[in-house]
C-alpha cells in the first residue's frame, strides 16, 4: 500500500516537474520574443525622434528666410506697402537737406546760370553804355549770378520742406513702383534703378519739373530753359542689394509659400515627436531665438549700411532711410519673437513638469472654488455648463486655432497686436473655465440639494447601494440614499457613513 502511495507521489512530482519545465521553457521563449520585438520598437522610437528633430531644425533654419521673403513680397510687390515704407523718409530733415542739395546740383548742371547771366550782361553792354555804367554793370554781374543761384536754392529748400513735397515724393514713388519692379528684374529703363555696384537710385526728373514750374510761376524767365533732367539720386548703397534682388525674385516665386512650408515643418515635427509638449516648448523657444538673432542682424546691419553709403550721403540721412526701410520688418520680427515666447510659456504651463502641475492645480482649485461659490448662491450654467465641460478640449483647441489664424493672417503684425490677441485668447479660456460644470461638482450640488445643506465638497461611493456626501468642511459625513440621482466624484478604499 505504501509502495503504491510512493509511486503515486513520485508520479505527481514528475508531472509537476514536467509542467514546471514546460512553463520555464515558455517563459524563456516569451522573453526571447519580447527581446526580439523590443529592438525594432526602440528603432521605431528613435526613428520618430530623429524625424521630429530633423523637421524642427530645418523649419527653424528656414524661419529667418521665410520672414525676409514674406517681407520682400509684401514690401516690394505691393504698391501701397512700398509707398508706406519709403514715403515717410521725406519728412526727415536730414533726407530733405540731402535731396535738396542733389536737386539744386542737378539744376545747376543742366542750366549754366553763370553763362546765362553773362550773356544777359553782354547783351546790355552791346547797347553802347557809358564807361562808368559798363564798369558798374560788370560789378553787378557776380552778385546777380549768386542771387539767381540763391533763389534756386531757396525755392528748392522751401519745396522739399513743404507738405507739397511729401505729396510729390509719395506720388513719385507710387508712379515709379512698377518701374521699381522692373529694376528688380533688371530693366535698364526703370526710374528706380539698382546698379551693379549695389546702389539704389531714384530719378529726380519729377522733382526738378516741380521746381521748374515754381520758378516760372515766380517770374524767373530762365527757368523755362531747364530741360528734362535725366539724373538719379542715390538713396542707398550696399553690395548686399544684389542679394536683395535675389530675395525679391525668391519672394515673387516662393515668398507666398515659404512661410507656410516652414510652419508645416514645425507643426509636423511637433506632431511626430514622442513627447509633443516638450517638443513644442523647444520649438517655440528655438523660433523665438531665431527671431532674436534676425533682429540682432538687422540692427547690426544699420551700422554697416551707414558706413557703406558714407561716400554718397550724410550719415543722418542714411540712418533715416535705413530705419524707414526696415521698420515694418522689425515690427514683424519682434511680434514673432513675442509669439514664440508666449507659445513656449503656454506649452510649458501645460506640460508634465512639477512646477507646471503645481500651477495648474492652484488655478483649478481657484476656478473650482469660484464655481462652487456661485452654485451655493444659485448661480450655475445648467446643462450648458455640463455640455461645455464635456467638450472643453475642443473649445480649447478652437480658441488656440482662431488666435493663431488671426496672428498669421493679419498684416502688418506688431508685438502689441500679438500680445492683445494672446490676452483675448486667455480671456476666452478663463470664460470656458468659469462656465463649465464638471461632473464631480454637479454630483456635489445634487447631493447638497438632497441633504438640504449649503454645500457638499464631494460625493464618494461606499458600495453599490450607498453614496456618501462629504461636507465642505471635510469633517461632516452624510449618508445619501442610492435613489438620489448623483454621481460619485471619487471611489475611496473605505468610507464610513454617518451614524
Amino acid at each position: 500500500m505504501a509502495t503504491n502511495g510512493d509511486n503515486e507521489l513520485e508520479a505527481r512530482i514528475a508531472a509537476l516537474e514536467s509542467e514546471n519545465a514546460a512553463l520555464r521553457a515558455g517563459l524563456e521563449q516569451g522573453a526571447a520574443d519580447a527581446a526580439a520585438s523590443a529592438v525594432p520598437k526602440v528603432k521605431r522610437r528613435w526613428g520618430r525622434s530623429l524625424t521630429a528633430v530633423v523637421l524642427i531644425v530645418v523649419g527653424l533654419l528656414l524661419a529667418p528666410v521665410a520672414v525676409i521673403s514674406a517681407w520682400a513680397r509684401l514690401e516690394l510687390a505691393d504698391t501701397n506697402r512700398f509707398v508706406a515704407t519709403f514715403a515717410p523718409i521725406a519728412e526727415d530733415p536730414a533726407v530733405q537737406a540731402y535731396i535738396g542739395d542733389e536737386v539744386t546740383a542737378a539744376i545747376e548742371e543742366q542750366v549754366d546760370i553763370p553763362g546765362l547771366t553773362s550773356d544777359v550782361f553782354d547783351g546790355i553792354r552791346s547797347l553802347g553804355l557809358p564807361p562808368r555804367a559798363e564798369t558798374a554793370l560788370g560789378l553787378l554781374e557776380g552778385p546777380a549770378t549768386q542771387g539767381i543761384q540763391s533763389l534756386v536754392s531757396d525755392v528748392v529748400d522751401r519745396l522739399v520742406t513743404s507738405e507739397a513735397f511729401e505729396d510729390i515724393w509719395a506720388n513719385t514713388l507710387r508712379i515709379t513702383h512698377t518701374q521699381f519692379v522692373a529694376a528688380m528684374q533688371g530693366d535698364p529703363d526703370a526710374a528706380l534703378a539698382i546698379g551693379s555696384d549695389g546702389t539704389i537710385s531714384v530719378q529726380l526728373g519729377p522733382i526738378v519739373e516741380s521746381v521748374k514750374q515754381r520758378l516760372i510761376d515766380q517770374g524767373v524767365g530762365f527757368a523755362s530753359a531747364i530741360p528734362e533732367v535725366d539724373r538719379s539720386v542715390v538713396i542707398a548703397q550696399d553690395e548686399a542689394f544684389g542679394l536683395i534682388r535675389t530675395l525679391y525674385a525668391l519672394a515673387v516665386g516662393v515668398g507666398t509659400w515659404l512661410p507656410w512650408i516652414m510652419l508645416a515643418l514645425l507643426v509636423v515635427g511637433v506632431v511626430v515627436a514622442r513627447n509633443r509638449v516638450r517638443a513644442l516648448v523647444w520649438t517655440a523657444g528655438g523660433f523665438a531665438l531665431s527671431m532674436a538673432l534676425l533682429a540682432s542682424g538687422v540692427g547690426i546691419g544699420r551700422w554697416y549700411f551707414v558706413g557703406a553709403v558714407s561716400s554718397v550721403m550724410p550719415a543722418d540721412a542714411a540712418e533715416a532711410i535705413y530705419s524707414g526701410l526696415i521698420e515694418i520688418m522689425m515690427s514683424t520680427v519682434v511680434a514673432l519673437l513675442v509669439l514664440g515666447v508666449l507659445v513656449a510659456v503656454v506649452a510649458w504651463f501645460s506640460g508634465p513638469w512639477r512646477p507646471a502641475r503645481a500651477l495648474r492645480g492652484f488655478a483649478e482649485s481657484g476656478f473650482s472654488a469660484v464655481r462652487r461659490s456661485a452654485a451655493s448662491h444659485g448661480v450655475t450654467t445648467g446643462r450648458f455648463g455640463i455640455w461645455l465641460d464635456r467638450w472643453r478640449v475642443i473649445a480649447y483647441i478652437a480658441i488656440a486655432v482662431v488666435a493663431s489664424l488671426v496672428v498669421l493672417f493679419s498684416r502688418p503684425v506688431s508685438a502689441g497686436f500679438v500680445i492683445t490677441t494672446v490676452l483675448l485668447a486667455l480671456l476666452a479660456l478663463l470664460i470656458v473655465e468659469l462656465l463649465r460644470r464638471p461632473e464631480s461638482e454637479v454630483a456635489a450640488a445634487d447631493a447638497a440639494s438632497a441633504l438640504g445643506v449649503d454645500e457638499v465638497d464631494e460625493v464618494v461611493e461606499v458600495d453599490e447601494t450607498v453614496l456618501v456626501a462629504v461636507g465642505a468642511d471635510g469633517d461632516s459625513v452624510e449618508a445619501v440614499d442610492d435613489e438620489v440621482d448623483v454621481e460619485p466624484s471619487t471611489r475611496p478604499d473605505s468610507a464610513r457613513p454617518a451614524d
